[in-house]
């Protein structure tokens, strides 16, 4: 498709690639091999080549999963394949079997995230981004508050920071670290953006640069305690820290379809483009039958429902990317955002 939408703003506006499953799609093998097609192309390149090429509106880059232990040469022809796009590329480094809020499990987070960080470097990758703050959906976790919580943001911070120094971070292609909470239920403690700002201030103090930002997640937002008007107020104050990241255009309970939304894409994104500040907007759908989601479809049944309406989710992933740079062009002609 010829593109028929101009972006009038320079808000980076990139999709992540999510909906092609976790399972078959992004995670990769016990020999640390990436799914392929049959074509023998990387099914995350081959999905964004055909998103590319089907965009109303120039897709700008991809913010794309990197695991420990992946093969180097698929490592190269994932980034190169992507770039080969005209993408850029932004990686979410993912850990896991770890508690970072656990001292005594402080070494294996830190190798895990040293691993994510040294692939920015290797690729020359500038935003990197990670929910190493909390462990996913771990059996009997309660919230920490009090002195607990206190104890959960020194050590977070510790661990962030200890990996910015030992992977020597001040001296590499990373620009900014956005640090993602997570809703309720996928974690305990962590789950919003007030309690995550706690981790970004603590792990900036402590290296005296605002290095770490954080996500701001429509979806996480949506489905916290706090309000539109709560986090509308956070994010200006977030951001007048100049501790905002990304934003995610991603749709609370369900995370399909955008018009899912129930409005917290629309109003966030406004309240984070009024600050001044706004950078980077991803489009982030999830696919209802991953069989790595499971676990969030038993905790909230509304992870489960299709909400394709009769298409694929390539073009319900489209239908995202034309109503978020829709919404993005009408700030700018709102005097919201500049062009």
């Amino acid at each position: 498709m010829a593109e028929t939408i101009s972006l009038k703003t320079n808000v980076e506006l990139g999709v992540v690639p999510t909906h092609i499953k976790f399972v078959g799609g992004l995670v990769p093998d016990d020999n640390g091999r990436l799914p392929r097609s049959d074509a023998g192309k990387l099914l995350v390149v081959e999905e964004m080549a055909k998103l590319t090429a089907a965009s109303p509106v120039k897709i700008q880059s991809a913010q794309v999963t990197a695991f420990p232990g992946v093969d180097g040469s698929d490592m190269d022809d994932l980034f190169s394949g992507l770039r080969a796009l005209d993408l850029e590329v932004h990686i979410i480094m993912m850990v896991g079997g770890a508690d970072p809020m656990n001292p005594d499990d402080e070494d294996a987070v830190v190798e895990m995230l040293k691993t994510g960080i040294e692939v920015a470097k290797k690729y020359g990758i500038s935003q990197v981004a990670s929910t190493s703050i909390e462990e996913w959906m771990k059996p009997g976790a309660a919230p920490k508050i009090g002195a607990e919580f206190e104890a959960a943001v020194k050590q977070n911070a510790k661990v962030h920071t200890r990996v910015y120094r030992e992977c020597d971070v001040a001296n590499s292609s990373v620009k900014h670290w956005h640090i993602e909470f997570l809703r309720g239920g996928e974690f305990q403690t962590f789950t919003d953006v007030a309690k995550c700002w706690e981790i970004v201030k603590a792990a900036n103090e402590d290296l005296g640069t605002k290095f770490f930002k954080i996500m701001i997640d429509a979806a996480h937002c949506g489905d916290s305690d706090l309000t539109i008007p709560e986090n509308e107020d956070l994010i200006a104050q977030v951001a007048a820290s100049d501790e905002m990241g990304m934003f995610h255009a991603s749709s609370k309970t369900t995370r399909g379809c955008l018009s899912t939304d129930d409005g917290w894409i629309g109003a966030l994104m406004a309240a984070a483009a009024k600050t001044g500040k706004l950078e980077y907007v991803f489009v982030e759908l999830f696919h209802h039958e991953d069989p790595a989601l499971e676990g969030l479809r038993e905790l909230d049944p509304g992870h489960g429902i299709d909400t394709t309406d009769g298409r694929s989710y390539s073009e319900a992933v489209l239908d995202g990317v034309e109503w978020v740079s829709r919404r993005l062009n009408n700030l700018v002609a709102r005097g919201v955002l500049k062009n």
